[in-house]
């Protein structure tokens, strides 16, 4: 199936000049065009785009005020374009996916592009995994949710009281070729200590952050990411499967291909998580 753009910009050139990067991708069809914040608004509710490219400077509704009119939540993923670097930030806070700042070459438009097929594939497979966590959940799992909410202590009106709220980490500065940009963690892959660094693996692309493998796994949600090694920690919805090697060691498959030894230390704890959220 194609990925279906709406392209949002108030210039006709710009949004020619994208129409003529986007003909160089494969598997795209440009289903729609705006000039304007309400026109955007408009045919997202019509067209449901798989992706909009969407400027943030507009004379009637800018960027931001399409994603408030329509509501983050329902937002396509979106690549904000503009001329003003200070938007970055706040194109990060709306859960854009990149943020190209004109005028850009066709290979950073290239790069803004495949980080946003990626992020697509990523979500389907995400919510794949949330149906199948759900179905197990129901089959195998109601009489461990029983128990676990009988013992767990009632507030005063009789209800269970819900578990302290924790927030996790949502995201990363990175550095890559003189910018600074965020990367979700929920598009990691997996990390990888490096030295006094560790190394954020997303698809083909790679990052290296100053930190420690401990500092990064206490701010990681561990519903979502477990360690297999001192030096790996993984996105569980990432694991394909476990495939015994020589000599009793496993190595976890991951659904790229990856191919990630699995320590003996961390093998039972992996086991165990993957029962519980597979």
């Amino acid at each position: 199936m194609p990925i279906r753009v709406l392209v949002v910009d108030d210039e006709p050139i710009a949004r020619r000049r994208v129409r003529r990067m986007l003909r160089l991708e494969p598997d795209v069809d440009v289903i729609d065009e705006a000039s304007s914040g309400n026109e955007a608004i408009a045919s997202i509710r019509k067209e449901r785009p798989d992706l909009v490219l969407l400027d943030v400077q507009m004379p009637d509704v800018d960027g931001f005020g399409v994603v408030d009119a329509l509501g983050a939540e329902a937002m396509p993923p979106t690549i904000f374009v503009t001329a003003f670097n200070e938007y970055a930030v706040r194109a990060f806070d709306v859960n854009a996916i990149d943020y190209l700042l004109k005028p850009y070459d066709p290979e950073r438009f290239r790069s803004a592009f495949q980080r946003a097929r990626n992020h697509m594939e990523r979500v389907s497979s995400a919510e794949q995994g949330r149906k199948i966590r759900a179905l197990l959940e129901q089959v195998i799992g109601e009489d461990r949710t029983s128990a676990a909410l009988t013992d767990r202590p009632s507030s005063p009106a009789g209800m269970a009281s819900p578990p302290p709220r924790t927030r996790f980490l949502d995201r990363l500065m990175v550095k890559h070729d003189g910018r600074v940009f965020f990367v979700r963690v929920s598009d990691v892959d997996w990390f990888e200590a490096s030295g006094n660094y560790v190394r954020v693996h997303t698809g083909k692309v790679s990052h290296l952050i100053r930190e420690t493998m401990h500092h990064v796994e206490a701010q990681l949600d561990p519903s979502m990411f477990v360690r297999i090694h001192r030096a790996v920690i993984v996105n569980i919805d990432r694991i394909k499967e476990l495939q015994p090697w020589f000599a009793g060691d496993y190595v976890v498959i991951l659904r790229d291909g990856r191919q990630l030894k699995l320590s003996r230390t961390y093998r039972e704890h992996l086991q165990s998580r993957m029962h519980r959220f597979a």
